[in-house]
């Protein structure tokens, strides 16, 4: 089975707004080379060929979408199911390549949820999906593939979830809600306000070093941005709506992970460690593409995202686009690794190069 894992697209209600205005919390741009990346592994020597491909987590940002200009943190099924088509209208190419995809023989299609999708949890919205995409599509929080473990990423920061008992909790007239974690709070309420300033702020790597140099060479907006968290941070402890936990030790965790930025490879070893069965984990959420080799021919991959990233690195100053994605190639039998890659998808003229092949 050759399996193909992606992540981190961010689809929004599409490039333009209703009144021909740039919409500058749209983060995907590339639904003809998503197309074309779904038509070449669905035909030629591989119209027939086993090929299960995984939307990891991220994949429609249904956290960031206004309804008629406003953007809601009480979100429920008929929220969500809204939102999706709002994306659907703005990204149809995108949703008809994974339809004609799963259309052809032996094509199979999971979808990861992750934390900027975290309403597909929603039987309604898992509904809306399959009416664009077709009734096989499954949905998922993890999955282990003949030996892979997949999984957004995630749970391992305080910032971007909830325990699992807590995913939903009562709303309006004791209608189940997403219980959400700080950091989504934070993209629906405070991240389209400062993006109005700085388009970019969210996508910059490495953080860190962004947030020197504003320090340094935009010192106001600097202020205007800590500002705004601080003022942030302190109104989610108490208002009910707001709050996820209010005690002082996960107050300042999240304070902690606000401008850290994860990495995942010891994560990655504890779950190998865990559960000895598993060859590979592959995880997304950092947006940072990234392969680590352990001992006994054991791997970690991390996906990146198919969004623009601005590097502060001196050696990469620049707007970077790179369509990353892991491609396994599993022998479902004996559930051992014929190859691996990391590839960058160039297009179907040169459809892929290999960051690393295994």
């Amino acid at each position: 089975m050759l399996l193909l894992v992606l992540s981190d697209l961010h689809l929004g209600k599409g490039k333009f707004l209703k009144n021909g205005q740039l919409n500058i919390l749209e983060d995907f741009l590339e639904d003809e080379r998503f197309k074309e990346f779904c038509e070449y592994f669905s035909s030629g020597r591989y119209y027939l060929a086993d090929v299960h491909l995984v939307l990891n987590g991220d994949i429609l940002n249904l956290i960031q979408i206004d309804l008629e200009g406003v953007f809601h943190h009480i979100i429920d099924d008929e929220h969500t199911t809204k939102v999706i088509e709002l994306i659907h209208k703005g990204h149809k190419q995108f949703f008809q390549a994974l339809k004609k995809f799963l259309s052809v023989p032996n094509k199979k299609i999971t979808y990861i949820i992750g934390n900027h999708d975290a309403g597909m949890a929603f039987p309604l919205a898992q509904k809306a999906m399959r009416k664009y995409i077709g009734e096989e599509i499954r949905f998922s929080f993890d999955v282990n593939i003949d030996g892979v473990h997949i999984e957004h990423g995630h749970r391992f920061e305080v910032i971007n979830t909830v325990p699992e008992k807590k995913y939903f909790r009562d709303g309006p007239k004791g209608k189940p809600i997403l219980n959400l974690p700080w950091g989504s709070l934070f993209c629906i309420e405070v991240l389209p306000i400062i993006k109005k300033l700085r388009p970019y702020i969210d996508k910059v790597r490495p953080m860190n070093s962004y947030i020197k140099w504003l320090l340094l060479h935009d010192f106001f907006f600097f202020i205007k941005m800590t500002w705004n968290i601080l003022r942030y941070f302190f109104q989610t402890r108490t208002e009910d709506y707001l709050k996820l936990n209010s005690n002082f030790k996960t107050s300042i965790k999240v304070l902690k992970q606000i401008t850290i930025y994860p990495i995942y490879e010891n994560k990655a070893k504890s779950i190998l460690k865990q559960k000895p069965h598993l060859h590979t984990v592959v995880m997304g959420h950092t947006h940072v593409q990234e392969w680590r080799r352990f001992p006994e021919g054991k791997y970690y991959f991390n996906t990146g995202t198919w969004n623009p990233i601005p590097s502060m690195d001196a050696g990469l100053h620049e707007s970077a686009t790179k369509l990353c994605y892991c491609m396994i190639d599993v022998h479902s039998k004996s559930q051992t690794v014929r190859s691996a890659s990391l590839n960058m998808w160039q297009g179907s003229w040169r459809p892929f190069i290999s960051d690393i092949s295994l």
